[in-house]
């Protein structure tokens, strides 16, 4: 016998018989509309795999009819944007400091790629936005070792401090302690000297024995007043600014065994226009002259 057709008495339609806890469901068909929608998806789908790259192979994939491929897109994009970056980069390496500065849209471009530069090169060693680390310069301040105009940033950048570049930087303090060329009496009497010119002396110990010191060992290098000489690398002793400490014990550490830091010269990774934009992002920190 036929299923006798019941109907909804509040809402007049058909009901499928099916009732739970007392609710009847309705017999409510899909709505045109979405099934007309969900033949065009399926349509649309099939001429997707057919001109698109879709289905993939033991080899490989399918390439579709038109062969196209996002990573060529890409690539190509890139390409596009590395060519107008190589002129503007060319123009870096042409182009004198000064006019650089001069030139709102060329200063962004050196700015923007000595910043990137910096970020994935430098700042392991000199901290972020060249805050410096222990045994790593501050960027940021004005205490310059060998100089903080843009040119010297630039050479530093380019041949870097003691390494195997024959242009790099060079200076060499002498082993006070390790070598026996001063006693550790001696050396604690220079140190003392050294925090006097800084006017840490504050206990007013006399200093005079090692300002004889110093006017005998380190004079010709750091200066008469310890103002350092970035001609020879002497760095100014007088800064508050110093790589491996301000304290006594961190003076005599440095006078009997100096450590001697060492930079790659990076002529041999980064290309002059590079070199150049780091220079002038480094300038930029605070401390450039």
């Amino acid at each position: 016998m036929p299923t006798k057709i019941e109907k909804d008495v509040i809402s007049g339609r058909e009901t499928t018989g099916q009732v739970w806890d007392g609710l009847r469901e309705l017999n409510t068909p899909i709505p045109r509309w979405w099934l007309y929608t969900f033949i065009a998806t399926c349509v649309w789908s099939v001429g997707y795999v057919v001109v698109y790259p879709s289905v993939p192979g033991l080899f490989g994939y399918y390439h579709g009819a038109i062969n196209y491929s996002t990573r060529v897109e890409v690539n190509g994009q890139v390409a596009s944007i590395a060519a107008i970056r190589a002129r503007s980069m060319d123009r870096i390496e042409a182009t004198p400091f000064a006019q650089i500065a001069s030139d709102p849209k060329l200063m962004a471009v050196a700015m923007a790629a000595g910043k990137i530069t910096f970020a994935n090169n430098c700042q392991p060693c000199h901290g972020a936005g060249g805050g410096g680390r222990p045994g790593f310069p501050t960027l940021a301040s004005d205490s310059w070792i060998w100089g903080g105009k843009l040119e010297d940033i630039q050479t530093s950048v380019q041949h870097g401090i003691r390494n195997e570049d024959p242009d790099a930087r060079m200076s060499q303090m002498p082993r006070f302690g390790v070598d026996g060329l001063l006693k550790p009496v001696e050396i604690a009497a220079v140190a003392d000297y050294v925090l006097a010119l800084r006017g840490a002396n504050k206990d007013g110990t006399d200093v005079t024995a090692g300002g004889k010191l110093y006017a005998e060992n380190c004079v010709a290098c750091h200066g008469e007043k310890g103002e350092g000489k970035r001609e020879v690398g002497a760095p100014n002793l007088r800064s508050a600014v110093n790589l491996y400490g301000t304290s006594k014990d961190a003076i005599i550490a440095q006078i009997s065994a100096p450590r001697q830091g060492v930079m790659p010269g990076w002529n041999a990774r980064l290309d002059a226009a590079t070199i150049k934009s780091v220079a002038i992002y480094v300038h930029s920190l605070g401390g450039g002259e």
